[in-house]
């Protein structure tokens, strides 16, 4: 005599429950597949809960004392094997739970959608018209058709410029899509933000029907995203467009492809904070699908890999590249100057002739206000945030709690006058606005979006990464406020500032001027050569004999002291050379935590995750059994930052 036994997966943020539990199926449950959705008794706290059946078993020991599984919520299987094991090995390796990944992933139940779905697609393959576009576009890159074909792995130094109304890079992921498809596979294609996106579905009209194509989009209904969800569970090909928890999709992936990958958006802000790049790796190693990183610039993580031989350099066989002009020697030493001559005079007989782009750093008047006399930052006599003006003139506004500041005075001075500090993208535009009469002026930013301009004269004052297309491309590039950016503390802004750069340039018509004012060095030459890839090795470089990332991978440990240091004892444990650990310092803003970076090299990475879980885990489950203990979790940990600091 034996019984049925489901190893189910708890739907818990419980780091103590990120394991399998096994229940009796009792008969009157009929068939139950792998992958349905369950509720099961939670013993230890006397409640149900949701739950994945992950595996099934037979057992003759009936005297072991196990629940039952209470009830089947659905049948569909929406959790086939191969998305849990991708699921488990990205949470083992950033140190989290299964089921955090897998919240990213599986929607909502939607019953109405289930009831209606019939796992029976039938995809049409691409037109012998569109094989022929695919094979023009693969063409373009040298040794890319034959790198799909054979499931390959590559870094893609893609093409700049606008084509019409499209760009390049839309055309080259459609391509490697179509041709994918074609060969029976599906694709998974994923892009930052919905901009790219709705670009990159215009883009795929012209190469695979529609109904091969599956968006997957936070602007969708619940409904929505369950219906494309369950597309992705059926056997025939689809391609799956996205953002970054696109990379999980539950399809069998002959393609995965990332546009851009340095983006930030791609950086996961909830648990176990997995950047879409490190879990697109991981599916690679486990499905053995081809790879592609596209972008106009490349990060210092993917240009390791190709250092490494594991990711092909792929580059076009013709080189475009854009009419960079960097500031001349007379003009950088004018720094208070905005926009230098040179840059002006090309603005002006550029909107003779059509559009011209001015990138700005931020948006807004003027996003920060000074004293005027000793130049201190204006702040808030309320809650010590900074002081804006909304436009010329305005009452100055703080900008944490929205409190005017009309008496405002400098603690340091005295003095009741302000002046701006910084000039965002409305001001820019009333500056530019009075210098240009009679131009257009157009704001692209996050309050006043703008897709397309076009061919007609004006100024475009967007902010990085608001850009709108023109037809036919800007007859002229203007990269302001760039030895600003280029301040900011953070150990990546150099390719920061280089990616937001390249994409605007990629956006200038054949030819077209595009000037980088007030900025020269490494990054300066590395746009105005074009040459993206030696400026991320030369990062790579520098970083390696500092332990930085990504040439060593960091862990955040973070908690109250006694949690940290019995993290960190435990860490010492392992043979991690004697400067691994850095910290612990108090956190500011957080009264009584402290904080710690661990650096590791990537053969360490399986052996520190463990051991930094397994004390998530312990401290976990002492604070439960405890009594009387604050809220606030003991200790948490974050694998991979893209900015690690103490």
């Amino acid at each position: 005599m034996s019984r049925r036994i489901a190893r189910v997966l708890l739907d818990s943020p419980l780091p103590q429950l990120d394991r399998l539990f096994d229940y009796v199926l009792l008969d009157e449950l009929g068939e139950v597949p792998i992958g349905a959705r369950v509720r099961v008794p939670l013993r230890t706290a006397g409640r149900m809960v949701d739950a994945f059946v992950v595996e099934l078993d037979a057992e003759s020991d009936t005297e072991r004392a196990l629940s039952t599984v209470e009830s089947v919520i659905s049948p569909v299987p929406v959790l086939p094997e191969r998305l849990y094991r991708l699921a488990r090995r990205v949470a083992d390796r950033a140190a989290g739970s299964a089921s955090d990944v897998l919240r990213l992933v599986i929607p909502k139940r939607q019953v109405r959608v289930e009831k209606a779905w019939k796992a029976d697609a039938v995809v049409a393959m691409p037109s012998d018209e569109a094989q022929e576009r695919t094979d023009a576009v693969l063409a373009e890159y040298s040794g890319l058709a034959a790198l799909l074909d054979e499931r390959g792995r590559g870094a893609v130094e893609a093409i700049p410029g606008v084509t019409g109304d499209a760009l390049p890079w839309t055309r080259l992921l459609s391509a490697a899509a179509s041709r994918v498809l074609a060969s029976g596979a599906s694709v998974i294609l994923a892009v930052p933000d919905h901009r790219d996106l709705d670009r990159l579905l215009a883009a795929l009209a012209d190469f695979v029907p529609e109904d091969a194509i599956v968006r997957h989009d936070s602007r969708q209904t619940n409904p929505e995203r369950y219906r494309g969800f369950l597309r992705t569970l059926e056997d025939a090909p689809c391609i799956v467009v996205g953002n970054r928890s696109a990379v999980y999709a539950p399809v069998r992936a002959g393609l995965v492809a990332v546009w851009d990958d340095g983006d930030p958006l791609y950086s996961e802000p909830l648990a176990p904070y997995v950047h879409a790049r490190d879990a697109v790796l991981v599916r690679q190693e486990q499905e053995g699908s081809a790879l592609l990183f596209a972008g106009h610039t490349r990060t210092s993580d993917v240009e390791r890999l190709v250092q490494r031989g594991w990711l092909a350099d792929v580059r076009a066989e013709r080189r475009v590249t854009p009419r960079i002009v960097l500031s001349s020697p007379q003009e950088m030493e004018q720094p208070a100057q905005r926009v230098h001559s040179g840059a002006f005079t090309a603005a002006r007989a550029a909107t003779a002739e059509g559009p011209v782009l001015v990138q700005v750093a931020r948006p807004g008047f003027a996003p920060t206000l000074v004293c005027a006399d000793c130049r201190a930052p204006a702040r808030c006599a309320h809650c010590g945030g900074p002081l804006g003006a909304s436009h010329r003139g305005a009452v100055p506004v703080c900008g944490w709690c929205g409190r005017a500041g009309r008496a405002w005075h400098c603690p340091s001075c005295s003095s009741t006058q302000l002046r701006l500090a910084a000039s965002g993208s409305e001001r820019t535009a009333d500056e530019l606005g009075r210098a240009f009469p009679g131009v257009r002026v157009i704001v692209a930013d996050g309050a006043h979006p703008v897709e397309h301009v076009s061919e007609k004269p004006a100024l475009v004052i967007a902010t990085r990464g608001a850009e709108p297309i023109a037809a036919g491309g800007y007859r002229a590039v203007l990269l302001l406020d760039g030895s600003r950016m280029l301040q900011a503390p953070d150990l990546r802004i150099g390719e920061s500032c280089l990616r937001w750069w390249s994409n605007a340039a990629a956006l200038a018509a054949p030819g077209a001027p595009i000037h980088l004012v007030g900025v020269d060095g490494p990054v300066g030459r590395a746009l105005a050569t074009w040459t993206q890839p030696a400026y991320a090795r030369s990062e790579l470089e520098s970083r390696a004999p500092l332990h930085l990332p990504p040439a060593t991978r960091v862990a955040l440990v973070e908690g109250v002291p006694a949690s940290v240091a019995r993290a960190l004892d435990d860490l010492r444990r392992l043979p991690l050379p004697a400067d691994a650990v850095l910290g612990p310092v108090p956190v500011e803003g957080e009264d009584g935590r402290v904080r710690a970076l661990v650096r590791f090299e990537y053969a360490a990475g399986p052996s520190v995750a463990t051991t930094l879980r397994a004390a998530v885990v312990a401290e976990a489950v002492k604070r439960r059994r405890g009594r009387g203990q604050s809220n606030r979790v003991p200790l948490s940990v974050r694998l991979d930052m893209l900015d690690p600091e103490l």
